[in-house]
């Protein structure tokens, strides 16, 4: 794994194939600033590289998941960073890759939630493809306090997961909400009082399926919000006929029929 030990991210891969990958600028409540953009940044390169990933599950040590950007972040001379508008990440810019990054992963990502997801914390969350979420979570979409818009990839991972007037009403006020309300409206996948092993408990049952399915699986659920219909159609046909008869679905269907466990190839 490319990617130096620090102070603002860790990742840890186990033996299953699950790596935890946690935000640790805990005295912070792991409020992003310029160290922790770059490191996330990292932290999401790495993952993409690694040998062996079949999930990923996203964590912030502490009291908090992320409370969002770092106030004395303010006002800092930029120090020559390319302007907002320049892509600099393939259909993003630095601050929406950071969040965005999770959702390209070609792996599933299960992000778990606690104490405090504001502003750019819940536009990282928005990226995992699954949420879970402490219910008495403190969240917010808060830039409109500080007279901004969401610009991490907020509204592209929004899209399809919230009511338009709900987010619309959300984005506006920037007022809080529960993980229990975040749940009522489509931000959480699921509410549990312990989000971290409810999250790795699910990260280990995707990665006891077949690595090649899981990842054309992704695929298909990323290209599910813009293709038409025809097209997605025919990715559906062109991701089955990578799988049918290979070495992983064969393994998939004995494993299955001998109720064992799957002894699968890693991509």
């Amino acid at each position: 794994m490319a990617m130096r030990d620090n102070d603002r991210v860790r990742i840890e891969l186990g033996e299953d194939g699950v790596a935890q990958a946690r935000l640790v600028r805990a005295d912070k409540m792991n409020a992003l600033d310029g160290a922790m953009f770059d490191r996330l940044i990292e932290a999401g390169q790495a993952l993409h590289e690694m040998k062996g990933l079949r999930a990923v599950v996203l964590s912030g040590e502490g009291r908090a998941f992320c409370a969002g950007l770092d106030l004395s972040s303010f006002g800092r001379d930029r120090g020559g960073e390319p302007p907002l508008t320049e892509r600099t990440y393939g259909n993003a810019n630095k601050a929406q890759q950071v969040a965005m990054q999770w959702r390209k992963l070609p792996v599933p990502v299960i992000a778990a939630i606690h104490g405090v997801c504001f502003g750019g914390g819940l536009q990282i969350a928005s990226g995992a493809d699954i949420r879970v979420v402490a219910p008495d979570t403190r969240m917010a979409i808060m830039e409109m306090r500080w007279g901004l818009v969401p610009d991490m990839g907020g509204y592209a991972l929004w899209r399809g997961l919230i009511r338009d007037d709900v987010l619309r009403e959300l984005t506006y006020t920037n007022r809080e909400f529960t993980g229990e309300e975040a749940h009522a409206i489509g931000l959480a996948t699921h509410v549990d009082a312990e989000p971290l092993a409810r999250a790795t408990a699910i990260a280990s049952t995707i990665a006891d399926r077949s690595p090649h399915a899981i990842r054309g699986a992704k695929r298909l659920a990323n290209a599910m919000p813009d293709k038409p219909t025809a097209d997605l159609l025919m990715d559906e046909s062109l991701e089955q006929h990578k799988l049918l008869r290979s070495k992983n679905q064969m393994e998939a269907v004995m494993a299955g029929m001998e109720q064992r466990k799957a002894r699968y190839e890693d991509v």
